[in-house]
């Protein structure tokens, strides 16, 4: 599917009918996940649960509203996954009171993104990640006026990719490398000189198959 295009309207309508209006059962099986691909469960333990936000940013153009999905580049000092392209999120600490809570936390103090500008939509299935995160993702309206303010010990930079380039299932690339000893498969969706892969690329897979499966 190529050149999509959507009104404010109908993309939102679409998205809310297509979403899980509550957060994946934490005890359910995993059935997101790097494993979807063919290989096998991860054996790490414990499953440690995380959330990210899906952040999708609605743009005024001559022929309607584009929308873009907002990204970020981990810093390249992280001990875990530096310099990837992920959403912003991360573990869900007991404190918080719920996953859509942790991912607005999160998103808060990695890019300066208020929970006020962000209107959440719905939630994806869960993905359970090779290192052995059971992540929730939340997808969420951004007010196009956010201005991100990166926080430099978490994140290199913020950028966004346009929806419609996303969502073209003639992007979404089946990768393998070795990890660990295993030949591990995943999604790929390079993008200029982006390379979104892996968890990142896995959800965005799953939202195309909500918004374009049966």
């Amino acid at each position: 599917m190529t050149g999509l295009s959507y009104t404010d309207d109908d993309l939102i309508a679409h998205l809310k009918a297509r979403l899980v209006r509550d957060p994946p059962d934490r005890s359910a099986p995993h059935t997101g996940g790097d494993h979807a691909l063919g290989d096998p469960l991860p054996s790490i333990s414990p499953i440690r649960p995380a959330a990210v936000l899906v952040p999708l940013i609605p743009h005024e153009a001559p022929s309607g509203v584009r929308y873009t999905m907002l990204l970020t580049q981990r810093a390249a000092t992280l001990r875990q996954h530096p310099a990837q392209i992920s959403f912003p999120g991360g573990k869900i600490d007991p404190e918080d009171p719920s996953p859509l809570a942790a991912a607005l936390r999160e998103a808060d103090e990695e890019i300066g993104l208020p929970a006020s500008l962000v209107c959440p939509l719905g939630y994806l299935d869960g993905y359970l990640s090779a290192t052995g995160y059971a992540i929730v993702p939340v997808v969420g309206l951004v007010d196009p006026r956010f201005t991100p303010r990166p926080n430099p010990e978490e994140v290199d930079d913020v950028f966004e990719v346009p929806l419609d380039f996303l969502m073209d299932v003639n992007h979404h690339e089946r990768h393998a490398r070795e990890w660990h000893g295993t030949l591990r498969h995943y999604y790929a969706m390079p993008w200029g000189k982006r390379y979104i892969w892996g968890a990142t690329a896995g959800i965005i897979r799953n939202l195309y198959e909500r918004l374009y499966g049966p």
